[in-house]
């Protein structure tokens, strides 16, 4: 019964990764879940107490549940159908792709790395690269939304940090669902993305079935009461101004939207400013019709060196943060109650008539999210120094003027942000951000625009441009009836 026995090798080494498999599938893998479950669970225990807005049960089905749900979804069954006999292709072919595009768009949302890996990365990269503020509230107003209401976040975009600004500072209220375009499908951000409830758009995608699944997913998340986050511009902005709004998004929600029966819809225009936009001369660089595209290469060349750069300065004590950053909520705009006081029902128009409506809806959202923008130090003083004589200004000059537009601006109803240490010391260091990016340069005690970086600041003076007007001109798009 001692005896030792003699295998072969290989027979040997085939039964230690047999029971290491074992071990790994009966023991492991199930501990682990059960150790990733619990806290998962206790997460969600803990945020459910002081969430405004619950996390639905949409976004924590399994993600494999969702993927089969929108790919046997009667519409997009039957657009399959439709191009399997279109395109003389066999119908698994086209189920197959429609399948790969739900993959694409669908997300994998999971609490536990939003709250507690999201939420903190969002909050520490914010605060270490902008004095991150948060305007007033109308806690009344917010407080008067249905809890069970679809709430939107529609936004104006400035710059790729508005993902982590907005999701940072509305994370004490609700998780929110972001649409990114195809920059983010790299290696590890598509994964982070998908964790962080993010779905995927091909923003210039013609394909009819990708964007019917894309507008069955929207429909779908947005009747399960999914908090969303949409860039109504739809990129971002190139010269400072807002773009005309894009109402692709838009449309999608609120086409089979039905004011009687369903689930209210409520946006909320968020405004967005910066005092400096990280992409600001790259984004100049896309007006510029002569401008040779730059390589890859370039572009993570001149990344690292600006991060590198950066941490050498942080090293060495010389580091300063990029000024403020600041947001601004309006007032939310419940859909049903505007279908109602203007008596309109989307899904019963035809598209002419419904894309009209929700053109003049979106524009009025626009016009308020134009009269919210946070007016800054940065683009204060941009403004200033475009309209100074060629000789330049003192520096007392600047700052009377400064504060003779700001008077003004305020006078305005402008949301001008006031910093808690005084517009004076803010201007001041605006001002030092303005000379160490070399914008303004100093002689013979005069501070003068560089020539070159005039469109730079022309870029942060244009985020003024509903205060550039006349006070007459600044009305807000009339929302008007159909007309049948």
């Amino acid at each position: 019964m001692t005896s030792p026995v003699a295998i072969p090798l290989w027979l040997l080494g085939l039964l230690v990764v047999l029971s290491t498999w074992w071990t790994l599938e009966r023991i492991f893998v199930p501990s682990v879940r059960w150790f990733l479950r619990r806290r998962l669970n206790k997460v969600l225990d803990e945020i459910r107490t002081h969430l405004e807005i619950e996390i639905r049960p949409f976004q924590l089905t399994k993600r494999q549940v969702l993927i089969d749900r929108l790919v046997y979804d009667t519409k997009v069954m039957e657009a399959v159908q439709h191009f399997s006999e279109k395109q003389g292709a066999p119908r698994e072919v086209v189920q197959a792709e429609a399948l790969g595009y739900a993959k694409e768009i669908v997300p994998s949302f999971n609490a536990y790395a939003y709250f507690r890996l999201g939420y903190w990365l969002a909050k520490k990269l914010a605060r270490l690269l902008y004095r991150v503020r948060m305007g007033p509230v109308d806690e009344e107003a917010f407080a008067q939304v249905d809890p069970k209401s679809t709430v939107v976040f529609v936004m104006n975009h400035r710059s790729n940090m508005d993902y982590i600004l907005v999701a940072f500072l509305a994370a004490e209220r609700t998780t929110l669902s972001y649409a990114v375009g195809e920059w983010a499908k790299i290696w590890p951000l598509e994964t982070l993305f998908k964790f962080m409830g993010a779905f995927f758009v091909r923003r210039n995608s013609k394909n009819p079935l990708y964007r019917l699944v894309l507008e069955r997913y929207i429909h779908m998340a947005t009747q399960e009461g999914v908090c969303q986050a949409v860039f109504l511009e739809g990129g971002l902005s190139r010269d400072g101004k807002l773009r005309p709004p894009k109402m692709g998004l838009v449309d999608y929600m609120l086409r089979s939207f039905d004011p009687n029966g369903d689930r209210d819809i409520v946006f909320i225009p968020v405004a967005l400013n910066y005092d400096r936009t990280l992409e600001d001369r790259s984004l100049l660089r896309l007006l510029d019709p002569t401008a040779k595209r730059r390589s890859m290469w370039f572009v993570i060349r001149t990344t690292l060196g600006f991060a590198l750069n950066n941490v050498w300065l942080m090293m060495r004590g010389k580091w300063r943060r990029f000024g403020y950053a600041c947001v601004n909520f309006g007032e939310p705009i419940s859909v049903t109650a505007y279908c109602r006081r203007h008596d309109i029902d989307f899904s019963r128009m035809d598209r002419y008539l419904r894309h009209e409506q929700i053109q003049t809806l979106c524009q009025h959202i626009m016009g308020d999210i134009r009269l919210l923008i946070p007016v800054l130090p940065m683009a204060l003083l941009s403004e200033v120094m475009l309209q100074a004589p060629p000789d330049g200004l003192d520096v007392l000059d600047v700052k009377a003027r400064a504060f003779n537009r700001l008077a003004e601006l305020q006078a305005r109803s402008a949301m001008v942000y006031q910093p808690y240490r005084g517009m004076e010391e803010a201007i001041d260091e605006a001002l030092g951000h303005l000379k160490l990016r070399r914008l303004i340069v100093e002689e013979n005690s005069h501070l003068k625009v560089q020539g070159a970086m005039i469109d730079v600041l022309r870029y942060y003076a244009n985020t003024l441009e509903a205060w550039q007007e006349d006070p007459g001109e600044q009305e807000r798009p009339s929302i008007v009836p159909p007309t049948q």
